[in-house]
């Protein structure tokens, strides 16, 4: 996947304690792992640090399957994936609960990680399985998407090509490693030889920012949450000088955020780039250009090189005409295999054949670029009427600036989850006027905070246990 050797002792990761791994020793340790591991699979409890990072790469040249996984993930959870997967080997932070070494036997330890050999048979394997991912973040799912190497390679090269990323490029992690976003970010600046800059420190922390200045990084990604957090920390402020691009994906941001955004870059002469993924994509599928990022604020973009979108409407008709609704499909040699419930779904081949129903709303405007309406299943019925939650969601926070704010519901009746107690009878007579509906349908509910998994998307699941539907 990627040519260590090449960049020989430049320096891949940096972290914010002054750690740093060099191409050479990436390339050494994928040595070792071909030598103690072999082809089997482990489970790689990710952290942002540099043994997270090491083991991974190392993993994915040497041809060793990783599962990446959270290192915060409940033990119950964790223990549940382990029962499901059998992998022979956990590679574990030095500083996680030692009861998950003493399962297994220690087999090797560098770099703040340790692996784990907990299981001596090998699953069977497909020979074009590379990698497997959760879609769940912190849930502990036992659905993962396979991934093939062909399916990394695909994206990695577009992406590298249409962000133009070089090994002068110093991006710093915003986002967990076990997340398809994160992770891109990773795979893209490995394979130019870019210095990679680790911190598992928050935006809001004082050190996330010293270090980014002083380390002059050069980009970062991040998803709506972030860059909603980011205005509340007064970013448009911050002197910033080694700042070239900044991107987004993980969901629809705002417009108006992406507007502000957009024009803060364009007057500082930076990059904003909005682009849409799905881990069963690999991670990107489409991206607007830095220079139309004004004039087409909201759009999700274009087909990353290499992809192909259409539009199908209810009636499986493909759609051609602009400005007309269907279901987004995408096509590209970066869709994935297929889903994992098991470790015996391991074995299985391609499911996909490089198209994806992407189960998103979108309509693409006269000039090719495409706008996410909404989630196929983020619709309700309300009273014979079909009704956009994602649209209620951009319309409350439009007008309650800064709100932490989330709907869902059943067919005729609409929950609204507040975070702000004072403003709930009137935002729910705001919405009842905006989409025409009966007050009685709609029913308001306090929550301290919208619950969000480690990539800051909603946990939906959480909010519909609230209210039981």
């Amino acid at each position: 996947m990627w040519n260590f050797k090449d960049f020989g002792n430049s320096i891949a990761a940096e972290d914010d304690n002054g750690n740093i791994i060099s191409y050479t020793q990436l390339s050494n340790l994928q040595d070792k792992f071909k030598k103690i591991i072999g082809r089997t699979l482990v489970f790689n409890l990710c952290s942002n640090s540099i043994g997270s990072l090491a083991g991974y790469a190392a993993m994915i040249n040497a041809g060793v399957v990783p599962v990446m996984i959270d290192a915060d993930l409940d033990d119950e959870l964790l223990e549940n994936l382990i029962t499901t997967y059998a992998p022979e080997f956990l590679w574990i932070p030095n500083n996680k609960n030692t009861a998950l070494k003493k399962i297994g036997e220690l087999d090797y330890s560098e770099y703040g990680y340790s692996l784990v050999r907990i299981n001596n048979e090998k699953p069977k394997l497909h020979n074009d399985l590379a990698l497997l991912l959760t879609t769940s973040g912190s849930t502990g799912s036992s659905k993962l998407v396979r991934q093939s190497y062909k399916n990394i390679k695909a994206n990695t090269e577009s992406i590298v090509e249409y962000l133009k990323i070089d090994n002068n490029e110093r991006p710093i992690t915003t986002l967990p490693m076990n997340y398809t976003y994160g992770l891109s970010i990773i795979n893209t600046h490995l394979y130019v030889g870019a210095k990679i800059l680790i911190t598992d420190k928050t935006l809001m922390q004082k050190e996330f920012w010293q270090f980014f200045r002083d380390k002059e990084a050069t980009s970062f990604g991040g998803v709506p949450y972030t860059y909603e957090i980011l205005k509340k920390l007064r970013f448009f402020r911050m002197d910033l000088p080694s700042l070239k691009q900044m991107t987004q994906a993980g969901g629809k941001l705002l417009p108006e955020l992406h507007r502000e955004f957009a024009e803060d870059c364009a007057k500082k002469g930076r990059e904003f780039i909005v682009m849409y993924g799905q881990t069963e994509a690999t991670a990107r599928m489409a991206y607007l250009p830095a220079e139309m990022a004004i004039e087409k604020c909201g759009s999700m973009g274009i087909a990353i090189p290499g992809g192909k979108f259409s539009l199908v409407g209810a009636d499986c008709e493909i759609i051609n005409e602009p400005d007309i609704v269907g279901e987004l499909i995408y096509e590209g040699e970066n869709v994935t295999m297929g889903y994992a419930n098991s470790v015996d779904d391991l074995s299985k081949g391609d499911e996909r054949n490089g198209r994806l129903i992407t189960g998103d709303m979108a309509k693409m405007d006269k000039d090719g670029f495409y706008y996410i309406v909404g989630r196929k299943k983020r619709f309700l019925k309300m009273f014979g009427k079909r009704i956009n939650l994602d649209e209620i969601d951009r319309i409350v926070k439009a007008k309650y600036d800064g709100l932490e704010f989330s709907c869902d519901g059943v067919d005729d009746s609409l929950y609204l989850f507040f975070t702000d107690e004072k403003i709930m009878e009137e935002g729910k007579r705001f919405i009842a006027e905006k989409i025409n509906l009966n007050l009685s349908a709609i029913h308001t509910v306090y929550v301290p905070s919208i619950p969000k998994n480690s990539s800051g998307k909603v946990m939906y699941n959480e909010l519909k246990k609230l209210v039981n539907i």
